[in-house]
Order: C-alpha cells, then structure tokens, then sequence
C-alpha cells in the first residue's frame, strides 16, 4: 500500500536532508535556553502513535502518515533564505521568503484570498461571517466540465486566523489575543505562531480521509490548527515532524469524533458520527470565530435548521501541541494571536499574509473519462483502507483522448509521465522523480472511478461514492501544477448557468462590536506553484497561471439575499468564481490579486490595502445582524 511506503522515497531516490536544507534529527545548537528547556521538560508528554498527523503533508522521516492525501488541506509555508539589500546606503542582511520543501518534496497551495484589516479591539480574535452553501446543479458532472459539482471547484472553502503556540515556529512565547506579538518575517523574536483554517467540505466525494467528502449529500466542517516545528531562519526543521495539525470536526455536543492531536489522530478523527453538523446545500450559516477562557472556539449555526455544531481547542478536548524535537505532545489549550488585525499581524511562517481571511482551496480536481493503475490506499494501525483508489486521468480535464501524468512507483518515487506549467500550456517536467522537488504534477492521483465503493473503516466496511470519474492531484505533489484541471478551464464556475453550481454567498466579517472590517487587501499562493515563477524578482509571477485557461476571482453584488439575515436593501454580498448576473463590481477579475509581494516573498501576490467595498458609501454600511 503507497501510504506505507512513501516515508523511505527520499532515501531510494538518493535525496538526503542536507540536499534539501534540513538538519539531522538532533538538538540543534540553534535553541535558545528557554527552548532548549521546552523540549526537554514536559510532564504530560504524549508519544505519538506510529500512523498520526504528526505531518500534514505525509512526508515525515519517521511516522506513517494517517492520510498523505489531506496535504491539499494543510497550510501552505514558506521557505527562508538571506538576501543583502541596500538600505539609506547601507547593506543589510535581511530575511526573504523562498518555495518551502517538505523533506525534498515541494508542498505548495493555490488558496486566492480576501484579507480584512481593522484596528478595533478584538477584531483579530473575535468575528462573524453569514455564508450561503452553493446549490448544485440537478444534472450529473460531466467529464469535460459542461457540468459541475463545487467540490470538483474547491476541496475547502475556509476562514483562517494566526493562532498563538509557542512550541511552533519561530519557538518564542506568544501572549494570546495581543497586538504585542510580531508576525513578521524577519524578527527572530516574532511571536510562536500557528495557522487556523475553519474548512467547509462539499458533498458528493467521499470518504474523507482520503477524497473530500463527508457525505454523497452534505457539507460538513472541521477545524484545522496547523504548526511548523522549526527555528528562526530554518536554523532547524525536524523532518520528523515538519507540519503537525490538530483537526477536529465541528460537533452537535463538541465533542471530537476522535483525538485531534497531532499525535494521537486516528480514523475516527476524520469519520463522521452521528453528532457531527451535516449541512444542506443551499442553507444559510451564521459563522461565529471567539477566544473564551476556556479555549479558542469556532461555532457553526445553521440557520435553515436551526442545529448547531462547535468545537473549543483545548486541551480537555485532547488538542495538543508539539515538541519540537521529540515531536511528543502536550495537552494544550489553544488562544488567538493578536487582539486587532493590523495589516502585520500575520504568521511568520505562511504564505498567505493572513490575517483574517475568507478563502477558497482550489487547484485539486481533474474530472476523466476514466482512471488508470491502481494506488490502493491504506493506513496499518490508523484504522482505514480504501484499496479501489487509482493514479491517472485519461481523458476529460487532459484532453479528449490524452492520458495524464503518472503512474508512479511508491517505493522509488519514479514516474511514467510529470508535466508542470508552459507558457502555453503544459509541457514536460524536467525530473521524472516525485522525491526531486520539482514544481511538478507527476501523478493526477488520489483518482477515483464514478459510482459506489466500499472502504473499511476502523473494520467497519462502509459505501463511500464518487459523483464523477476524477482526481484530487494530491498523492505525489500538492496540486494540479501543469494548471489544466476543472479550477482553471472556463466556464466551470458559478456564473456560467444551471448547469454549474451557484456561488457562495458571504456577508462579513463583523467584528465583537457588530462592526465591518473597514479595510482589507486581495491575495493568492498561486504564484508559487507556477514553475515558471521566479519567487526573487516577481517574473512570471502571474494571475492567472500561464498556461491556464481561467482564474476565478471575488466579486460583489447588491441584490442577493442570505434568508434569514437581516439587511438593509442594496447590502454587498461577497461571490466567489466568474462573473454573475447580478454581479456590481469584479474587482478586475484577475488583476484584483495585485502584484508579488517580492519584499516578503514573491510567491504570493497580494493587492494594495482597500476600503472595504461593502462600507465604501457603494453599498450601504450596517452593523451586524
């Protein structure tokens, strides 16, 4: 089974860590005292289980990954390096962001972005989105994407929000709720940081843990809390251990369907149970981000049916936080960051200069007219074993009659087929190796074929479904890098008819004192994933992708209602995708993800700092329903 053997890739295809930049696993002579102490000391360390999410990309050295496929899920880092910049005449040493590899493998996202700014107290802890689940169209998809499904469009739709942990990187205590942490880049005091993404996951493409489905009918949602265990500047990055997540699905009652903890994560944690909130498509959610004493708390009320599901991040719920070089766990209760959010209050660790954001993942889906050579997926101890599970597309979103990328061998890491972005389109990749850290698509896989399948779960054998013959681009790299899947052909998204879905509605966010967020800024990843993007200077940088036929973007519009939500007529109502009928303003559609932010890292695009549309005297302002 592939789960099994991707761990020893590295060493069969001849990538050492020094190859990739990572120390030994040893106590670096990096560590302050104080951190040196933290990893020695703790009281009620747990050890991680052999199968876990002690990485969320599956990558580590050590432990076999609970779900490798889950990495299109997890957030997407940034690497470090030193440049000499001249500054009032004077050379400096400063710190850039550069592509982040995960023990050789390159791990990037596409996640196109709204970030909200404002100085109000509590606004970077405390806020409240009202959304409207997509409706699907009542026709089948299609292989050549004339008809789609969102989860063919976005494998999660998230809001995300900086996370105070003092054991993730850059290993410096954080005061929670507080502007007095930096989340800078180049301060090697900037505060322990962690990355929260409450993930909305669309119907008709399960199981979850290894597709993106809760349910063939439903929406489901979890809270993810991702860390990085590493030192300032990379000085030390256990490759045991890179990227821990503590995931938990939101609940009725709040309890965990099973251990969030990086360490102890098991096929309950990922599977459904009869307390888990299940959401219609086309309900109304009212969407509720707090940080009580008790632990920071994300709540989900379904407006239409009147249920509710939560979940607190604490440390009686079994979330935990990690050990930076015995990867053990200890109970944690977990806080937000920063009190406001300032336009700098961010995580000095990711890509997306968030912040308080509203976001889509996409780049993950290729529908086929069928799928290729088997890739049976399997976690020995983790409780879960799908073996109907495949590795590449053959017609569809590759074209007509092409074939796709792979199959590739587990156990070498060697693939038939790997293609990455041209200007054109897609083109060869220049290693045929998925341990080569290439920016390369060398498997469409995980690929599922359409209809019913069983998969066993904790023994139990369940039917699991897939709407449509198609892959999720996320067994040997993250994503759909030579940009030809369903995300970047036209047509495909929300505003190209009825037989597409409809698109996510947003109002928000108001912050504790029911206000708007009176600014906020337009960014994507994307860039980073584009092969022929120079991260240093911005060059090919570009949204959209060379190569790509489409980039969905944010719009607005003043006639669309959330039933059940109070505002005033002409109120903005945020979309995401194509244009809509009643579309008002696109922003310029692509253009409106602004330019590299070389000076940070030149990997995401981030627009300048707007007034926020929905308060700009366009669109009448109003406090929070």
């Amino acid at each position: 089974m592939w789960v099994v053997a991707l761990a020893p890739v590295m060493a069969v295809a001849g990538v050492t860590m020094a190859q990739v930049g990572q120390a030994a696993v040893r106590t670096p002579v990096s560590l302050t005292a104080r951190q040196a102490s933290v990893a020695a000391s703790h009281a009620k360390a747990v050890t991680p289980n052999k199968v876990n999410s002690m990485d969320c990309n599956g990558y580590s050295t050590k432990y076999k990954s609970l779900s490798p496929g889950r990495k299109m899920t997890c957030t997407d880092p940034i690497g470090m390096h030193w440049v000499n910049v001249k500054v009032n005449g004077k050379t400096k040493r400063v710190l850039r962001g550069t592509r982040f590899e995960d023990n050789g493998h390159y791990v990037g996202h596409d996640e196109p972005s709204v970030k909200f700014l404002s100085k109000a107290a509590g606004s970077g802890n405390t806020m409240t989105y009202f959304m409207k689940l997509p409706l699907d169209p009542a026709r089948q998809p299609t292989a050549n994407g004339s008809v789609t499904k969102y989860g063919e469009l976005s494998v999660a739709p998230w809001f995300g929000l900086p996370i105070c942990d003092p054991n993730s990187y850059p290993q410096n205590p954080c005061a929670p709720d507080s502007d007095s942490n930096s989340g800078l880049i180049s301060d090697p005091k900037a505060a322990g940081s962690a990355f929260m993404e409450l993930q909305f996951y669309p119907p008709g493409f399960a199981p979850l843990q290894d597709n993106i489905s809760c349910s063939r009918t439903q929406w489901c949602s979890a809270m993810n809390i991702d860390s990085l265990e590493g030192t300032f500047g990379f000085a030390f990055l256990n490759p045991r251990c890179t990227e821990p997540v503590n995931f938990a699905l939101l609940q009725r009652n709040g309890v965990p369907a099973g251990p969030p903890s990086p360490q102890l994560a098991n096929a309950s944690t990922q599977t459904p149970n009869g307390e888990t909130l299940k959401m219609n498509p086309g309900d109304v959610l009212k969407v509720s981000i707090t940080d009580p004493a008790a632990g920071f708390t994300t709540t989900v009320n379904d407006m239409t049916t009147g249920q509710t599901g939560f979940m607190v991040a604490s440390a009686g719920n079994n979330f935990m936080n990690t050990n930076l070089t015995t990867c053990a766990g200890t109970p944690h209760t977990f806080h937000a960051e920063y009190g406001s959010a300032l336009q700098q209050n961010q995580v000095p660790w990711a890509a997306l200069e968030g912040g308080v954001l509203m976001q889509q993942e996409i780049g993950h889906f290729e529908s086929c007219n069928s799928v290729a050579s088997k890739l049976p997926v399997a976690t020995f101890g983790g409780g879960f074993r799908d073996p109907n599970v495949f590795q590449t597309c053959k017609g569809g979103s590759e074209g007509k009659k092409a074939v796709g990328e792979g199959p590739c061998n587990p156990n070498t890491g060697a693939c038939k087929v790997a293609r990455t972005e041209g200007t054109t389109g897609p083109i060869a990749c220049p290693s045929k190796n998925a341990a080569s850290g290439q920016l390369c698509e060398f498997s469409d896989g995980n690929c599922f074929r359409p209809g019913t399948r069983i998969a066993m779960v904790n023994g139990i054998a369940r039917k699991e479904h897939q709407a449509i013959a198609g892959c999720d681009d996320n067994a040997f790299q993250n994503g759909d890098l030579d940009f030809d899947g369903t995300d970047y052909q036209a047509n495909t998204w929300p505003g190209n008819g009825a037989n597409h879905p409809t698109s996510f509605r947003y109002i928000g966010p108001f912050d504790p004192a029911g206000a708007p967020y009176p600014q906020l800024q337009f960014e994507t990843d994307a860039p980073a994933s584009e092969f022929l993007c120079n991260t240093s200077n911005g060059n090919n940088c570009d949204v959209k992708p060379l190569g790509s036929k489409f980039y969905p973007f944010w719009s607005i519009n003043s006639s669309q209602k959330l039933k059940g939500v109070t505002a005033p007529s002409g109120a903005c109502v945020w979309n995401f995708g194509d244009r809509l009928s009643v579309t008002r303003n696109t922003f310029g559609r692509d253009a409106q993800y602004g330019a590299p932010d070389v000076a940070r890292f030149g990997g995401t695009n981030a627009s300048a700092v707007l007034t926020n549309p929905a308060i700009s005297g366009k669109c009448p302002s109003f406090p929070m329903p």
